[in-house]
């Protein structure tokens, strides 16, 4: 990316800003050098608190935050001079986020309504354009999809779930995404390794399990014990099924058990039908009835 393209994301470059000799060379942009950008005054321009507050709780609902929740949520906000919420506001605007995604975003966190931007934002763009290699374009993507990310920790939260999701096989042709980068907030202890866990124990090894997640990245991000755990109990007690099936379809434990599998399965046993998992449940509610209702007026297989 070149300077001037930098400078079109982030206006906090201007003609006066002294280009770092890291990037004289265009061609390796290195956000862990950028100068900070210039911030407002932290001075209010009055001293009536009263007023100050106002201009406040007007900034927040122009944003579409709600200022009640923003100041029972972040106390320091009631401190904090109305620069230090437009400077947020400016950096999240350069990283082209427009303003009514922004205030979903600081509505959901309003600890991020007081943050230094260079602080806060600086190492988590550096870590997705340049270790999980997320192109440019892509990172407002990862973002609006995933806000968490901009309160989660590089070094403590980020990289450590990066590194144990490339050894699961989120590398090559399945590295992470602007689609997937949301499994970047999941403890690795809490959230990740107790379903890689879960699924080794039903008889797959580890290699089958990086298949399956790469397929299925959703099973990452499924509960064990409200998810994969009963689904896993229906689909072998209930429906007489093979751990082997799974393996060709782990999409099925993004499917409803009560909203999908086990109607159409109570359907299908009806009629002494037993389909393959992608048959069953990948078909649209309006073609599985119809096709079901030919079969029971015409007597013919399922095709």
């Amino acid at each position: 990316m070149t300077i001037l393209e930098l400078s079109q994301h982030w206006p906090f470059f201007t003609s006066q800003t002294p280009i770092p000799k890291p990037f004289q060379n265009h061609n390796n942009l290195n956000l862990r050098t950028l100068p900070q950008f210039s911030r407002q005054p932290n001075t209010p321009t009055t001293s009536d608190r009263g007023l100050i507050f106002r201009e406040k709780v007007i900034y927040l609902k122009r944003l579409n935050v709600n200022p009640d929740k923003a100041f029972r949520e972040n106390p320091a906000l009631r401190s904090s001079p109305l620069s230090t919420l437009k400077s947020v506001e400016q950096c999240l605007s350069s990283m082209g986020i427009h303003r009514s995604e922004m205030g979903r975003i600081l509505d959901m966190l309003p600890v991020l309504l007081t943050c230094d931007p260079y602080s806060q934002f600086y190492p988590l763009l550096d870590f997705l354009l340049h270790e999980v290699k997320i192109p440019y374009p892509h990172v407002q993507k990862s973002i609006l999809r995933c806000p968490r990310l901009l309160v989660s920790d590089v070094e403590t939260q980020l990289r450590p779930a990066l590194c144990f999701l490339r050894e699961l096989g989120f590398d090559g042709p399945h590295s992470i995404t602007w689609q997937t980068t949301l499994l970047l907030v999941s403890s690795v202890e809490d959230t990740l390794l107790p379903k890689v866990e879960f699924l080794i124990g039903l008889g797959f090894t580890r290699y089958e399990v990086g298949n399956m997640v790469v397929r299925s990245p959703g099973l990452l991000t499924f509960s064990v014990e409200n998810n994969l755990r009963p689904k896993v109990e229906f689909f072998l007690k209930e429906m007489d099924g093979d751990v082997a099936e799974l393996k060709r379809f782990p999409q099925y434990f993004s499917f409803s058990l009560e909203g999908k599998i086990k109607p159409r399965h109570r359907m299908l046993a009806q009629l002494g039908l037993s389909l393959p998992l992608e048959d069953m449940l990948k078909v649209s509610d309006g073609e599985f009835h119809a096709r079901l209702l030919e079969f029971q007026l015409e007597g013919r297989p399922w095709l």
